[in-house]
Order: C-alpha cells, then structure tokens, then sequence
C-alpha cells in the first residue's frame, strides 16, 4: 500500500520531527559524509548496530543547533537497496518520515548522484542538499549555480568543503532557520511500463509517485526481465529529468589527460602499471614501514628500551611488595600477568604495529588509492567468491586480523562476509605474527619462497572452494572510485585515531583476558596436560617437544607462538626443515582469542568454533604432510 504522509505540525507546516530538528545524513560512501557528520556532533557521538545486522549506525546531538538529533546513515545511491547498507539506510529513511534528510554529494559527480536527490524528493520530504567536495570541483573547472540549482528543486542547496570546513555554518544556519515549505514533487516523466506496475501498487485516484510505493519486495516479485526494463526506465527517467535541470544550472568540462593527476590516475588504473605500483606500495608501506618501523624498531624501542627496562620491574617490586602469595602475584605480573604479559603485549608489542599500519591505511584510504586496489584486484577475488571490496578488510589483515573481521562489515552480503572471515583465519598472518615469521625465513631465501608460494596456494585453494561451498548469489562489484589526492594530514590523522580508540576500547581489554586465562590454565596444570596431549601431535610434525609450548599459547597471542618457535630457532634447536614447517604451520595456526571473540560476535558461536576447528585440523596436517613429503625427498 502507499506509504503514509509524514505527521505535520499545521501551525509551521513543516513535518513536527523537522520542527524538532531531528536530522538523517544521507548519500553515498566516500563523499565526506562522516565528516560532516563529525563537525556537526563534535564528540557528542554513540556507535551501535542496527537492528539484526553488523552495519554501525553513528548517532549524536549538535551543540551548534540546539542540542538536535543527527544520525548518519550507511552509504546508499538509491531507495532500491544492493548492500546490506543500503537495506539499513532505506529502513532509517522510510522508519523516519519526520526527519530532515541532509543529501551529501560530490558535487563534481552531481550528474550522477542528483537522481538519489529526486528520490528523496519524491517521499515528500524536506532535503537539503549539500554539494560537498566543491574544493576538488572547482580545481576541475565544474561551475555550480547553487542558488538556481536550489530554485529548480525547491530546497536549500548548500556548497561545503567538509575537510576544511567551508560552508557548514551556511548548513547550520538553514537548519536553525526553518526549511520553509514542502518542496515539490519532481515532475519526471516515467516510462508507461514504470506508471503500470506503480498503479498496480495504490489506490485509484492517488499520485502515482514511484519512490513512495515501491518495495524491495515488489522487485523481487517481479520477474527477472520485467524487473531489469522496470528499474532501467526508472533510473533512466530521473537521469533524464536531472540532467534537464543541470544543463541550466551547471557545466562540467572535460577533464584533461595532460595533468599529473590524469597521467597518474591512468598508471594505476591500467594493469600493466597498476600492478607494479600495488608491489610497490605493499613494500614501502607493508614491509617497510609497518615491518621494519613499526614491528622493529617501535617494537624495540618500547618493549626493550621501556617496558624491560622500567615499567616490568617497576610493576613486579610493587606488586611483591603489595601483595604477599606468589600466585596470586602471578595474576598481575611475572611470565603471564596482565600487566607485564596482556599490558606489554598490547602496549609494546601490538600497539606500534597497529598504529602503523592504521596510519599507512589511512594515507591509502585519503589518497584514493584503495578503491584502485580493489578495482584492479576484482578479478581475481571474483574467482575466491569476493570482489575487489574485499581487498580492504583482506590487506587489514595483515595488520590486525581481529580489526579486519570487523572491517568484513563493508561487504555486500553475508556469504562474502563468511568467506572473508575464513580467508582470514586460515591464511593471512596478522603483523606482529608475519614480523616474527619473516625474521625465521629472511636468512634462508629458499623456504621464503617455498613459504611464499605454499602459503598463496593455500590462500587461493581454501578460496577457490570457499566460492563453491558457502551457498548465496555470486558478489556484483560496484565502487566510487574518488580521484587520487594529496592525503590531508588532518585527516589521516583523525581515521587512525578513531582506529586506536576502537583498538583500546574493543581489543585491549582482551589482552589483559587472555593473560588471566593463561593464569589459571598455568596454576591448575590445565596447559601442562594439554601440552602432553599435542606433544605427539608436534613430533608428526618433526618439530622438537618445545614447540608445543609455542603453539599452545599461540592461540592466547599468535605472535608468542611464533616468537617461541623463533627463540628455539636462535638456540639451534631448529634446522631448515624445521623452520619452514614451523613457519608454515604459525602462518596457518588458530585465531588468537581476541580475533575469536571477534568471530563469535559477528558470526556466531558455531561458525567461531568451527573455524576454529577447521583451522587447527588444517594446520596440524599441512604441517605433517610437509615433513612426511620434506623427509621423503629430502627437499630440506
């Protein structure tokens, strides 16, 4: 049936939410959405899931207007919902009918985001749309007539540059001063077909609106070539009926292919330069700055210049002192306490790996350049049932795996997100883990490459069959690819900023839960026993009885399993065959518990311990296959 007219507060003729100031941000992702959403919020801000999914919807009050409601929504480009994302935003929209929308747009993309605009219209709500990114437009030579742009659709239309904040005390003073009347319904002229199936949906007598009536559901009842011709005359109806309008009020010049920009753009966008590029990039900011810097020498500088030297000692007298039983003494401090293990390991170990490879992130993700990674590796994850998407949470990976379980959020349905996340657990090392492996195999080129090779195998199989078993419909990859920029330092800043808060606020405390655990299972002799059980496991594998201490507290920190086996390795306790199945098999071994938790709170507790068990078996007969087919043919 049609949907219902939004309540209307008849003394201002305005909606009563409006009136309220209760306000949605709206548009598609990567058009400075969020940052608008922050400058308006300050740090007035809550984060929580909608409903029965994993999207993260952000809401806050403004102290610039008056204490108001402000939601921002997942990126959408249309009421006719692809994404998870979208499902949610259109659900906030159409669950909102009172609410002013903000539509937040590039405005040197207008053309093709001013359709969303006039669906927006058609509810009969009041809008206010902000051509965001007029920094970049007007370096591009696009001239906007926003006043008369504002005229034609019949609400305010604001030009703003997020980054810098230009134009959001215009924003902020529309919305304190009133959006007048209900704007207009666009007067687009659809298709006959498009009018049909609408008047199939509504009363006799009521205006045939499409974007008031029609449902996901309705689409889907609709077979599937009546429903492509449906959609296509729809979007090209609006495209038309924008472009009327944008061909009086704007003009876009061609761009041209002689700047740097352009010729830059082309290198990374043509595969036979991109993939050279993408090496690059990976060494520089993976291996060298993340590996070397961060996993080197921040590591050192803390864990043996700091906490060795100062903090550890300093934490162990005045917990002896204040505390008379050594076990209970054992909780906090020594081998496994929470502050000189789950602290140190947080702080020292795992912050600086983190925290560089969030800001490298952060550089890739204000530069542009992500979505050209995933673009020119779609084709490959298409064969892993993924899309180039899913590059993002995959290259997180290999700096924290739990954050990149989390970051599987983005992807458009629940099978790539099933698939991401076992991808994740059995084949991508997070940082800390990868650095300690590297430093075992750097010396010896031959089980680097063997590892290498070994390890995308695996990568590429587990995917391969991944794509064939996990049931649902095959991934469709659509991405806005923003023009490559000179990341603001302001803004690299903030994004790794709020990635450390998470890391604080959601990882940290599992740390310190991890050491308690590794406390009790130590004074009960729980790990003892469990030790004694793998050990024969561990021999199979060729591997001395002291790598079963390695890989049992691996599962507590993967890096400490590596780390152990990379203390057996400097004692001469390890020979190549050895180290290269101890590689292979940490490279492959559980997920830490933090990144189980993780699991379990995005997938559910019987897909967390069925990973996990699915990960041990593989890693236990990877690793015993190896040193059966090593000792066979005396390989290493």
């Amino acid at each position: 049936m049609l949907n219902e007219y939004p309540a209307r507060d008849q003394s201002s003729g305005i909606p009563r939410e409006a009136a309220a100031k209760r306000i949605l941000i709206v548009g598609p992702p990567n058009v400075g959405k969020s940052l608008i959403f922050n400058r308006l919020t300050g740090s007035s801000v809550s984060v929580s899931n909608y409903p029965g999914t994993t999207v993260e919807i952000s809401a806050g009050t403004s102290p610039m207007l008056a204490g108001c409601e402000i939601r921002d929504t997942p990126g959408a480009y249309s009421l006719l919902p692809i994404t998870d994302e979208e499902r949610v935003a259109r659900e906030i929209i159409i669950g909102q009918p009172d609410a002013v929308l903000i539509h937040v747009v590039d405005a040197k993309n207008l053309r093709r985001m001013l359709p969303f605009t006039l669906e927006l219209l058609e509810l009969g709500r009041h809008v206010i749309l902000v051509l965001n990114l007029m920094d970049e437009a007007r370096r591009l030579g696009v001239v906007i007539d926003h006043d008369e742009l504002g005229e034609r659709l019949g609400i305010p239309v604001v030009p703003t540059v997020a980054t810098t904040g230009e134009g959001l005390d215009v924003l902020c003073a529309v919305i304190r001063d009133g959006l007048g009347p209900q704007p207009p319904v666009p007067a687009i002229s659809y298709p006959r077909e498009v009018l049909e199936a609408v008047r199939r949906m509504v009363r006799p007598g009521v205006p045939l609106v499409p974007a008031r009536v029609l449902t996901p559901e309705f689409l889907e009842r609709l077979p599937i070539v009546e429903r492509t011709d449906f959609e296509l005359g729809l979007r090209l109806a609006r495209q038309h009926f924008a472009d009327e309008i944008l061909a009086e009020v704007a003009s876009f010049p061609a761009l041209s292919d002689t700047t740097f920009t352009s010729w830059l753009n082309r290198l990374t966008m043509n595969v036979w330069t991109a993939i050279p590029i993408a090496l690059a990039v990976l060494y520089f900011g993976v291996y060298q700055f993340v590996g070397n810097f961060g996993a080197g020498t921040l590591v050192d500088f803390l864990e043996n210049g700091v906490y060795e030297k100062y903090v550890t000692p300093w934490l162990t007298t005045w917990f002896e002192r204040l505390i008379p039983w050594p076990t209970l003494q054992d909780l906090f401090v020594h081998d496994y306490g929470m502050l000189t293990l789950g602290l140190r390991y947080a702080v020292a170990l795992i912050l600086p790996i983190v925290g560089t490879f969030f800001l490298m992130f952060s550089v890739l993700e204000d530069s542009g350049y992500l979505p050209r990674l995933a673009l020119l590796l779609d084709r490959v994850f298409k064969k892993l049932g993924l899309n180039g998407r899913a590059v993002i949470p995959i290259v997180l990976g290999f700096g924290c795996g739990t954050m990149a379980t989390v970051v599987t959020r983005i992807l458009e349905t629940k099978r790539e997100r099933i698939i991401a996340t076992i991808l994740l657990g059995f084949a991508i090392p997070c940082s800390a883990q990868l650095g300690v492996v590297l430093a075992m195999v750097a010396q010896r080129p031959y089980i680097f490459i063997l590892w290498i090779a070994l390890m995308s195998v695996i990568f590429l199989g587990l995917g391969m069959i991944a794509a064939r078993r996990v049931p649902g419909k095959a991934p469709a990859f659509y991405l806005e690819i923003p023009p490559l920029r000179m990341p603001r330092l302001s803004n690299v800043l903030t994004k790794t900023y709020s990635r450390m808060y998470w890391y604080f606020v959601e990882i940290f405390p599992l740390f310190l839960a991890a050491s308690a655990v590794i406390w009790v299972g130590t004074i009960t002799g729980v790990f003892e026993l469990i030790i004694r059980v793998i050990e024969p496991v561990v021999y199979a594998m060729g591997l001395p009885r002291e790598a079963a201490h390695s890989l049992l507290f691996g599962f507590f920190r993967r890096d400490y399993g590596a780390a152990g086996l990379f203390d057996l390795l400097n004692h001469g306790k390890l020979d190549d065959r050895q180290i290269f199945i101890s590689a292979l098999v940490i490279s492959l071994f559980l997920p830490c518990i933090a990144m189980f938790s993780v699991m379990q709170k995005e997938r559910g507790w019987r897909f967390a311990l069925g990973t996990s068990a699915a990960i041990l078996v593989t890693a236990t007969t990877v690793g015993i296959a190896a040193n059966f087919i090593l000792r066979v043919t005396g390989a290493l």
